[in-house]
């Protein structure tokens, strides 16, 4: 497999878990707010939108600061911290999909300096490259079926 090719796939597969991280916490934040505010089924954009107004009213008429706030700053507040949250937890998702590549990396280049050391060559990075490649068409040749 060609450099550009798997870097394609990280990048590819960084989004993915991006993506999936924000949806996740998204469904989290509004089960933990529906389950707060009494339950409303399915998360739709009308039950969002009853929530925040059912939420919306507790918080108005139990507190004055909000209550003198208009509905717009009030919406703005919302939405600036639910990017907020959807941002920071899909970097984190992806910083810890980083840290478990590096880690992978950091294993194989370990055996490639042991093998080629047993073997009497100097691990260069172009003999850790050569390695890995004679290792990626072994690996093909055995799960090629004849």
């Amino acid at each position: 497999m060609s450099s550009r090719t798997r870097q394609r796939e990280d990048v590819d597969r960084a989004y993915a878990i991006q993506s999936q991280a924000a949806i996740a916490v998204w469904r989290s934040a509004f089960h933990r707010r529906r389950n707060w505010l009494g339950g409303y089924g399915t998360p739709s954009l009308a039950s969002v939108q009853v929530l925040y107004i059912k939420g919306n009213t507790t918080i108005t008429f139990s507190q004055p600061i909000p209550r003198r706030q208009t509905l717009a700053f009030k919406g703005f507040l919302v939405s600036g911290f639910t990017i907020f949250g959807l941002v920071f937890g899909a970097e984190a998702a992806l910083v810890e999909h980083e840290n478990n590549r590096r880690r992978e990396e950091n294993l194989l280049r370990r055996e490639a300096r042991l093998d080629l050391a047993r073997r009497g060559l100097v691990a260069t990075e172009t003999e850790i490259a050569n390695w890995k490649a004679a290792r990626g068409r072994e690996r093909d040749a055995r799960d090629t079926p004849i």
